[in-house]
């Protein structure tokens, strides 16, 4: 019989838990919406339900024997030695708070349940789980990039989570592409995250539809508003033909490639995999994107080259904290 984890994705509008074994099979998989007004303690004490429930479910079903633990994966910046979470984006009052060891009290206190418990960034553990069940399981070197709300990402080097000396490695969604831009993020002008984060790609499409020469809106948009406009409505009228809708998936495109040629010349990676919500645009976005990298970067740099989908969709979070519980990826 496999050995099984719990694996827990926290994010600022949801939590998601599957149980998964290391065969790669999804025994069960919940998504809850993220109590963001309960605070730091009243998530906790949510997530020790959740994942207890889950756990108590399949304990008799699989051999408790055989749990390999539970791996938690979650926005901002996490300390993996000292297990605290901070600044997490659209979660208040977690600086420095030390998530691992109040998560792991209160499912000893309240639930009689002691075991391992592996804290790490959520776009790290994404890229553990594409690295041992999806995409990048054919790549030994390559960069996981999450496009949704805000631009993650995590680096996998000689198959193995490379985070840097202080925790940090991968911040693509920081990296400065364009210092004349008006669009800042935390601070950082013409980052990747501030040119082609969610909000900031439906204030590019309404901008562009207000300027162009042609009212498409309501061929377009079915006579919505502007305000209704959204990536996947953007996505879809790209599909079908729209210019307007095209142009900014180009644009879009063409900054994250300026990102990945960054990447490319400092680092030597060459293979990317790209997931989160907005990539379902696939090569609305990765067509350009890949042009603009070889066109950044030099022509020595260009064999190998690669842009895939990720394969695991929203549940590569809980993959890869899995997959670290198995002591699949270190």
């Amino acid at each position: 019989m496999p050995r099984w984890a719990l694996g827990i994705d926290l994010g600022g509008t949801a939590v998601k838990l599957a149980v998964i074994d290391e065969n790669g099979d999804v025994l069960d998989h919940q998504r809850h919406p993220t109590r963001v007004n309960a605070g730091p303690e009243g998530i906790v004490e949510h997530i020790a339900s959740l994942g207890f429930s889950m756990y108590n479910r399949f304990k008799k079903r699989l051999d408790e024997n055989l749990f390999a633990g539970i791996g938690l994966g979650a926005p901002g910046a996490v300390d993996t030695v000292k297990g605290t979470l901070s600044y997490p984006p659209n979660l208040p009052g977690w600086e420095r708070y030390p998530l691992k060891s109040q998560l792991q009290k209160v499912l000893s206190n309240e639930y009689s349940l002691d075991s391992s418990l592996i804290l790490e960034n959520d776009a790290n553990i994404a890229a553990c789980g594409e690295a041992v069940f999806g995409a990048g399981k054919v790549f030994d070197d390559f960069m996981m990039i999450t496009l949704g709300t805000g631009v993650g990402s995590g680096i996998i080097l000689d198959r193995k989570l490379y985070r840097g000396p202080r925790g940090t490695a991968g911040e693509i969604g920081a990296l400065t592409v364009d210092y004349d831009s008006q669009s800042v993020h935390v601070g950082i002008r013409g980052s990747v995250e501030s040119l082609i984060g969610k909000k900031r790609i439906v204030s590019m499409g309404i901008d562009m539809y207000r300027c162009s020469e042609r009212n498409v809106q309501a061929e377009t948009f079915h006579g919505k508003d502007l305000c209704d406009l959204s990536p996947r409505t953007l996505e879809k009228a790209a599909h079908h033909g729209d210019a307007v809708a095209k142009e900014v998936w180009e644009r879009v495109g063409k900054i994250l490639g300026i990102g990945l040629a960054g990447v490319v010349a400092l680092m030597d990676i060459r293979k990317f995999v790209i997931g989160g919500g907005i990539s379902g645009a696939g090569d609305l976005i990765f067509s350009p994107a890949f042009e603009q990298m070889k066109a950044a970067t030099l022509p020595s740099m260009h064999e190998g080259m690669e842009i895939v989908p990720a394969a695991l969709g929203n549940k590569a979070g809980v993959y890869g904290a899995a997959a670290r519980c198995f002591s699949f990826i270190e």
